[in-house]
């Protein structure tokens, strides 16, 4: 078979040394391939211009991966030195479409080797289209989902009307997340012919095979439990077997997913922490996501280095409850010493978490966040309510004082902590004076944002069996009042920081208004003017001039003096 009749192509360009190289062939090619058995060629060579492989090395090369085709489902591995000038030009071995495929996010790789890419070419190339709905947790998850279907030889598309294959990563915090998978999967019941369809996250696990009576097109549905799976539950989508399901929530793999595509380029995401073992009466992520399952202490502190070395200078921290956090292994950290840990990493400038507890927000987190201003100083804390009769009808197993006690620590930091909550208006039993209260809070917190919803009934939860349901007019009235009440305190929260400089990491740019858009360490959005292009990524200090309720207005200050910068 010729170069030009395989069905994949893989060029491994290093520009590392040999044993390098030779271990991102056996484990960042060669490894994802095996459950698939998807025929290949191995093309390895060295980039042009860079006489790393002596000819001895070369043939050590040719030895070791002579040696691999005989227990693997490869046609021809060939290295090629780039130099040689008898190699027709990479151009003509890859057919048409190519792209790079993103390492493992527990990649073993230092800075000094940051420039070995891996390119594939396929013919033909299948391709997927995902969607994802809720919080940052099923975000970070689809980028594992990404990174698994890449490594497979799929390209993501944009719309799903390109696609192979269809995925929504789903949701089942709300009613209305729910229903929308299920919407979006009925616009395709008529015109589902040459597609195949899965249904990932809280929705599938929650459902299971009810899934597929619902919606018989679907041929795969998978609890963000299994993840680690995906391979091997592609590869029987791919052999044509229906109904499909990865839904158990009894594994201690759920940390460990071969491959992460990480889209963007500055910021990673670390998951720490999985599951809960909280039991909120309204609350089906013990359903969906099952107990709470920390990860070690030392694998978290290995791929926040490695990140670091790949060039990321801004780490988030998730778990369903992520200051729950208990390092299983003998190390026994905490979720503050965890942080504080994550916070000394050479090389990363920012360091956020989400989504933390009220019952297990201690002061020690607030003093981390003191002692070192990577750590950023703004604070998700969910309330829910404002109201104590609420709250245990809830089962959060707080109080209002309880809850406020946390934020007087958080007030009282020199750090000028940003406070953003959750909160749930209309939960069966809650009166006008109930609501009153909640509004009384938000006046007593002056949070910097909230996210706020009606109250959502959810299958399998305690809430279900309380009587007293409020009407839903009623629930939408108390929440537009709510949201206007916060509209009004963030327009002045927003307002105090005109004048200041602060300092953002640059995240995009909006061509319609010629701006610059950056976050600040309070999670604040800035977007600001400046005549420099190629800020990306950048961290530059900000002179704010306008305020809004949602962001910030100001110029970049190129000759600013970064101690006087506000620390927010």
């Amino acid at each position: 078979m010729t170069l030009g009749m395989a069905r994949r192509i893989i060029v491994v360009r290093s520009a590392c040394n040999n044993e390098i190289g030779l271990w991102l062939i056996q484990a960042a090619v060669i490894q994802p391939h095996l459950q698939g058995k998807l025929h290949a060629h191995v093309v390895y060579f060295v980039k042009a211009n860079e006489s790393l492989l002596q000819p001895d090395d070369r043939t050590g090369v040719w030895s070791v991966l002579s040696h691999l085709v005989d227990q693997l489902p490869f046609d021809q591995l060939v290295p090629l030195n780039m130099q040689q000038s008898r190699i027709p030009q990479l151009r003509n071995l890859l057919p048409r479409p190519h792209h790079a495929a993103r390492f493992p996010s527990n990649f073993p790789i230092d800075g000094k080797h940051r420039h070995t890419t891996i390119i594939e070419g396929l013919g033909p190339m299948k391709k997927f289209y995902i969607e994802t709905f809720g919080c940052q947790m099923n975000v970070h998850d689809s980028e594992k989902v990404i990174g698994t279907l890449s490594s497979r030889g799929y390209e993501q598309v944009e719309t799903p009307d390109d696609a192979d294959l269809v995925l929504y990563n789903t949701c089942s915090i709300r009613d209305k997340a729910e229903q929308k998978v299920f919407s979006r999967l009925q616009e395709f019941k008529r015109s589902s012919k040459g597609k195949t369809f899965g249904v990932l996250g809280c929705v599938a696990q929650q459902e299971g095979e009810r899934i597929f009576d619902k919606a018989p097109h679907v041929s795969l549905v998978c609890g963000s439990a299994s993840y680690n799976l995906l391979p091997q539950l592609m590869a029987q989508v791919e052999a044509g077997a229906r109904r499909v399901t990865g839904l158990s929530l009894d594994t201690e793999d759920t940390f460990e997913t071969p491959l992460t595509s990480r889209d963007n380029p500055h910021r990673a995401y670390i998951t720490i922490i999985e599951g809960c073992d909280k039991s909120c009466a309204y609350c089906v992520v013990p359903f969906t996501r099952g107990p709470e399952r920390s990860r070690t202490s030392a694998s978290v502190l290995s791929e926040a280095r490695q990140l670091a070395d790949l060039g990321y200078t801004e780490i988030q921290l998730l778990g369903q409850n992520v200051n729950s956090y208990l390092d299983p292994s003998p190390a026994a950290l905490n979720f503050a010493q965890l942080l504080r840990q994550v916070g000394r990493t050479t090389g990363i400038r920012r360091v956020r978490f989400t989504t933390s507890h009220p019952r297990d927000f201690t002061k020690e987190i607030v003093d981390a966040i003191d002692e070192n201003s990577v750590l950023c100083n703004f604070v998700h804390l969910p309330v829910q309510s404002g109201s104590d009769s609420v709250l245990r009808g809830m089962q959060r197993l707080y109080t209002r004082d309880q809850y406020m006690r946390r934020i007087e620590w958080m007030k009282l930091s020199p750090r000028n902590i940003a406070l953003s909550t959750d909160i749930i208006v209309g939960f069966p039993g809650e009166t006008e004076e109930d609501f009153a209260q909640t509004l009384s809070l938000l006046d007593e917190v002056e949070y910097d944002s909230i996210f706020s919803f009606k109250y959502s009934p959810r299958p399998n939860t305690p809430a279900l069996q309380l009587t007293a349901q409020i009407p839903e007019d009623e629930k939408g009235r108390r929440l537009t009042i709510l949201q206007e009440k916060q509209r009004g305190i963030q327009i002045r929260r927003n307002a105090d920081h005109i004048g200041s400089t602060q300092e953002v990491l640059v995240e995009g740019y909006n061509k319609s208004t010629n701006q610059w858009i950056g976050r600040t360490s309070q999670n604040k959005t800035l977007n600001f003017t400046a005549a420099e292009q190629g800020l990306l990524g950048r961290y530059l200090p900000v002179r704010v001039t306008r305020a809004g309720p949602n962001s910030l207005v100001g110029d970049w200050v190129p000759q600013h003096a970064p101690a006087e910068l506000a620390h927010v």
